[in-house]
């Protein structure tokens, strides 16, 4: 009784929320796909939240079977004509239907058309992420630590190369720091790599060039991964903290920034992997999203919206890869198509689909297995 009452305790702490943030970004995610496929006149057969057995659901007066399912971890809109719910085109539905019917059938639509549908639901990701950080940006402001340097470790990269407290870190390499953060981020995914550092001294400017240490850690999960130390403290003096207010203008753009910064994170986060810079024991699965949303719930409104709209732009992003399946690997298909002036080899297009359906299941193993050794780890005392 008591093991059930510790799961029933999990899943009501971590689960639930993560269910309704998930939910609401696959719900934004399809309703992308939903309200363009309709406004190009395509016929919609359903709009799912999650897969497998229906739980409940209702037909709206278009026909459209708006249903709720059994396993919460995704959706689909799926059309007239298609075979299923990764939108592989139905031959045996195209060919009973009436001339009337074809004019609703999605793959019919010309390519054009057929690519603003599928782009319409990683756009709309893209689209929430940034109204949701240009609203906060503009209801609570931006609070900036300037990157100063309060103090050195000794014997670390900074201090070697010639920093000293007081200074202030203007650039790295092209890119300006606005603040510590912008430095912080910069030096932990470039362990081993040299940088060059713009430095202001009193009233001067000085470039140093600093490698950052490797610095091997587990964190909270017990999952592995490199960072890069460079040795330096920030200063937390208040008189160096700049609270700003932002209009609009400089709201939006700072949210489509941040959209960005997250996008580009995760590509080089995935980079990292690929060229065993960061160990793949990182990637996580669903078990490990709803315990980072349940600890980032806990601190407070403000860092749940913001991880809401992390989640969506990286929801949004993962979707275009030129993976068969996903939305990328259909603008893919409709990209040759486009080229060609014909669609691809029905043979070929039904070999990727088999190919990307694969290749995720082998990822959602492999990040399942990655949750299940973390919490193993965590349980014996290992990480």
């Amino acid at each position: 009784m008591e093991q059930l009452a510790a799961l029933a305790g999990w899943i009501w702490q971590y689960g639930i929320v993560f269910l309704l943030v998930l939910t609401l970004v696959v719900f934004i995610h399809e309703l992308g796909h939903f309200l363009v496929a309709r406004w190009c006149g395509v016929a919609v057969k359903a709009f799912s939240i999650g897969f497998g057995p229906e739980i409940f659901g209702f037909n709206d007066k278009h026909g459209t079977r708006w249903r709720f399912a059994w396993i919460p971890l995704g959706g689909y809109v799926k059309f007239v004509d298609d075979e299923n719910a990764a939108s592989k085109p139905s031959q045996e539905a195209l060919a009973k239907m009436s001339e009337e019917e074809r004019r609703g059938s999605f793959h019919a639509k010309p390519v054009s058309q057929r690519a603003a549908v599928v782009a319409a639901g990683p756009i709309a990701n893209f689209i929430l992420a940034i109204v949701l950080y240009t609203g906060l940006n503009m209801a609570v402001g931006i609070q900036i630590v300037p990157a100063y340097v309060d103090a050195l470790a000794p014997d670390m990269p900074a201090a070697k190369a010639g920093f000293m407290p007081g200074d202030k870190i203007l650039k790295i390499g092209d890119t300006p720091i606005e603040s510590f953060d912008d430095l912080q981020r910069i030096v932990m995914g470039s362990a081993g790599q040299e940088l060059s550092f713009v430095v202001e001294r009193g009233t001067e400017q000085l470039t140093l060039k600093v490698t950052p240490a490797v610095d091997e850690k587990r964190d909270n999960f017990g999952r592995s991964f490199r960072r890069g130390l460079i040795g330096i403290q920030r200063s937390i003096s208040p008189d160096k903290v700049q609270h700003i207010s932002v209009g609009p203008v400089d709201a939006l753009v700072r949210g489509v920034g941040e959209t960005y910064g997250n996008i580009k994170a995760t590509l080089s986060g995935i980079g990292d992997m690929l060229t065993r810079r960061q160990s793949a024991e990182q990637m996580g699965g669903p078990i490990m999203m709803a315990e980072v949303t349940a600890k980032v719930a806990e601190m407070g409104f403000e860092p749940m919206l913001r991880w809401i709209a992390f989640i969506s732009a990286n929801i949004g992003f993962l979707n275009l890869l030129p993976i068969p399946v996903l939305d990328g690997g259909h603008l893919l298909f409709y990209g040759y198509e486009a080229v060609a002036r014909k669609p691809l080899n029905e043979r070929l297009q039904l070999a990727g689909f088999k190919f990307g359906l694969a290749l995720l299941m082998m990822l959602m193993a492999f990040v399942f297995y990655n949750d299940i050794s973390s919490i193993v780890r965590r349980t014996l005392g290992g990480g």
